[in-house]
């Protein structure tokens, strides 16, 4: 594509006449429809951005074998942050004013999040953010929008399995400082109203290679259950190596499989709210799924299936009111529709930015490293 319009550019002058009446529009026809993303593919939060690019690319590819964006491709460009907040700022900038993208998918972390999306607000650009809603001020960004659950839901599907499934009293909880600290918020705050009780809660640094000692001391409290929330397998592992015997509940964030190979021979016993058993999947999951393994050999995670309806998502918008209609037309097409995902179904006018529901999470349980879909169900 890029290489047929080099070759335009230097046709000989005496050919030039031949295109002086074709309008501007028309030329441009074929050429490409551009979306930034910046993700976490380095640093601690490549187990997410790894898997988010994955189903961009998968995405993209689908959505230009059936057309594109009415008739033109699709050209997702892919930047690293690092793990990094102002990374992920500077990329953002560097795709919506260097390569003129119409809308950003991503960051893959909280904090990347709240630093891209003070790019893209000033602007009312379009941002579908592959984390769930987090510090109240995104609530002010009108053209950011989520593509997994705020981090109050997540907590409440936690709490319903300690309570429900497990019947559980006494939980002690290890947590990171992003992503684990907004979840850890929301379990204190609505702990009561299940009836657990926290017996112990120790935090780490984000991207911490040992917290063994404070597993040692979530061990020395004696809970019945203990709960891991971090975007990395590193507490996981440490917690069985304390010799930390009970039940582990976790979140959506650490449910994955690059996770999975990072945990070791410790990854058991494990449970996951979360939003797809690729060993097991739903009817309208099966599509992703297949199509996934068929381009990768590999199963797919929720946070592949992020990417991939985050890209679908902007396709749509795109779509309907074209890519030059501008981010406020493209923003409120957004917010518009309703939107039947992998993960959910989505309605981004919702207060949340993201409309999904309790209901909508799966519960897996690693056994022996591999998912195993179980038959507990939030209300």
């Amino acid at each position: 594509m890029k290489q047929s319009l080099r070759r335009r550019m230097f046709l000989p002058l005496l050919l030039l006449p031949l295109f002086a009446g074709i309008p501007a529009c028309e030329q441009a026809d074929d050429q490409p429809v551009k979306v930034g993303a910046v993700l976490s593919l380095t640093g601690p939060g490549a187990g997410l951005g790894g898997p988010e690019r994955n189903g961009i690319l998968l995405a993209q590819k689908l959505i230009n074998e059936r057309g594109g964006i009415n008739g033109r491709p699709l050209e997702v460009i892919i930047e690293d942050d690092g793990s990094k907040a102002d990374i992920a700022k500077s990329k953002a900038e560097g795709l919506i004013h260097g390569e003129n993208v119409v809308a950003l998918l991503g960051p893959s972390l909280t904090a990347s999040t709240g630093a891209a999306a003070s790019v893209t607000n000033r602007i009312g650009m379009p941002q579908l953010c592959m984390t769930g809603l987090g510090p109240e001020i995104e609530l002010s960004y009108k053209s950011l929008f989520h593509m997994l659950p705020p981090q109050s839901l997540n907590a409440r599907a936690m709490l319903e399995y300690l309570s429900k499934g497990l019947n559980v009293r006494q939980l002690g909880v290890l947590y990171d400082s992003g992503y684990g600290q907004l979840v850890m918020t929301h379990i204190e705050n609505h702990a009561g109203d299940y009836g657990i009780n926290i017996v112990a809660a120790e935090k780490f640094e984000v991207g911490a290679t040992d917290v063994s000692t404070q597993a040692a001391k979530v061990r020395a409290a004696k809970p019945e259950v203990v709960g891991i929330i971090a975007t990395s397998p590193v507490p996981f592992r440490n917690a069985r190596q304390m010799r930390i015997t009970q039940p582990i509940v976790s979140a959506v964030g650490s449910s994955s499989y690059e996770y999975v190979k990072g945990m070791g021979e410790f990854a058991d016993d494990i449970v996951f709210p979360e939003f797809i058993v690729s060993e097991d999947p739903l009817p309208h999951q099966k599509e992703f799924v297949d199509l996934f393994v068929k381009e990768y050999g590999t199963l797919p995670k929720t946070y592949d299936a992020a990417g991939w309806d985050a890209t679908h998502v902007i396709a749509q918008a795109l779509s309907e009111v074209g890519p030059d209609a501008g981010s406020e037309a493209i923003a409120e097409a957004i917010r518009a529709n309703r939107y039947r995902g992998v993960i959910a179904s989505f309605n981004f006018a919702a207060p949340d930015m993201t409309g999904i529901e309790l209901e909508s999470y799966t519960y897996s349980k690693l056994v022996d490293g591999n998912y195993t879909r179980l038959p507990f169900t939030a209300k």
